[in-house]
């Protein structure tokens, strides 16, 4: 006779107000979890900003003064939301690690014995991610000030324009806890976060794609990161790439569906591979 592990259903299992705030309180809880080990080990945490500046200031003056935007304007207005976007993918090594270090040490399986909402684990984990990824955005908009980036627009769309880089991160966030569980040893993560190199540079986030080779480009002009860094551009007031594609031409509405297909796609992936850790 065998089990299998399924998660509930919705018609199984009616969602409460009593689970909802249950799931909330053990959420927080993981998440000061997380944030008491930032106190007491500070150093990853420190290091994932300064390497986002580092790349910024190496672009910036290293690699600038030998890029020109078509259609003109400074490359640092149009460097800077680039790099905005690719911090978004980047900097998931340390929530990976976290995650498969907690499977290989039993904390997760102590955590699943315990009378907490089972999901509070992850969703925890996904809080503590992005308050790490609003500091790194402060960080980062800060440096790229200091290094002549200005914005043209008003406070509503610079809003806008963090929160589609929020949308973004919660997204990436996701495939890499889905990842992490999938790799189950911090061993691995290094090799599976490898992969978010060449999705970060075959982008618009440092040269537009009507640069790039054609089948190149056109895989450029389709990647999340562009349609988020087009539309960052945008609401920013920017120079941003041009090109004849619907991709090149609606980026707003692909910076929305991209990471809502994504989230769609690798949140129930995750909860069922962490629902399946114990089966």
């Amino acid at each position: 006779m065998t089990t299998t592990s399924t998660l509930p259903t919705a018609a199984a299992h009616p969602v409460h107000p009593g689970r909802v705030r249950r799931l909330l309180t053990d959420s927080v809880t993981m998440t000061r979890r997380g944030l008491a080990h930032w106190a007491r080990q500070p150093g990853q945490f420190l290091a994932n900003q300064a390497f986002s500046v580092m790349m910024l200031i190496m672009f910036a003056y290293f690699l600038g003064g030998g890029m020109a935007v078509e259609g003109g304007g400074d490359y640092v207005d149009f460097l800077v939301p680039g790099m905005l976007v690719l911090t978004m993918a980047f900097g998931l090594e340390s929530t990976m690690v976290e995650l498969t270090s907690d499977i290989n040490r039993g904390i997760l399986d102590r955590f699943r014995s315990m009378p907490i909402a089972p999901s509070a684990v992850l969703v925890g984990r996904s809080l503590l991610d992005m308050l790490n990824s609003v500091v790194g955005l402060l960080v980062l908009t800060a440096a790229g000030w200091l290094v002549g980036w200005r914005w043209h627009a008003g406070a509503a769309e610079v809003l806008a324009a963090l929160g589609l880089l929020l949308l973004l991160r919660f997204a990436m966030l996701w495939i890499g806890v889905y990842l992490a569980l999938v790799a189950g040893r911090p061993e691995l993560v290094q090799t599976v976060q490898i992969l978010v190199w060449p999705l970060g540079f075959l982008s618009s986030a440092f040269v537009s794609p009507d640069t790039m080779p054609g089948w190149v480009g056109a895989l450029a002009e389709w990647n999340p990161m562009s349609a988020t860094a087009g539309a960052v551009r945008e609401l920013f007031g920017n120079p941003a790439w041009s090109g004849g594609s619907w991709a090149a031409q609606h980026p707003a509405p692909l910076a929305v569906l991209w990471p809502l297909v994504l989230l769609a796609t690798f949140v129930p992936l995750a909860l069922r591979r962490f629902a399946r850790l114990g089966a």
